[in-house]
């Protein structure tokens, strides 16, 4: 298991580093938070990967929310998020 996570950690650097777009260093950092996370808690490669989409989905929320002048909003009718400009 330490393997794996050393793995990880090396593998999450190198997405981080090569990550263009603050979007896309968010959501790199939060898959490599969540794996690390995920897999240190359960002790399997399952909960690795769960915990990276886990920390993938809320670093990308995370990072777009950052945008200034943005601001994501809920429909009420279908529950999807979206991005527009503050009100």
């Amino acid at each position: 298991m330490k393997n794996t996570i050393i793995a990880l950690c090396l593998v999450a650097s190198t997405v981080t580093l090569s990550a263009c777009t603050q979007t896309e260093r968010g959501t790199a950092i939060g898959a490599a938070s969540g794996a690390i996370i995920g897999g240190a808690v359960t002790g399997r490669a399952g909960g690795a990967l769960v915990g990276a989409a886990v920390g993938a989905a809320a670093g990308y929320f995370i990072a777009r929310a950052d945008r200034p002048g943005y601001c994501i909003y809920r429909d009420r009718h279908t529950g999807r998020k979206y991005e527009a400009r503050c009100r």
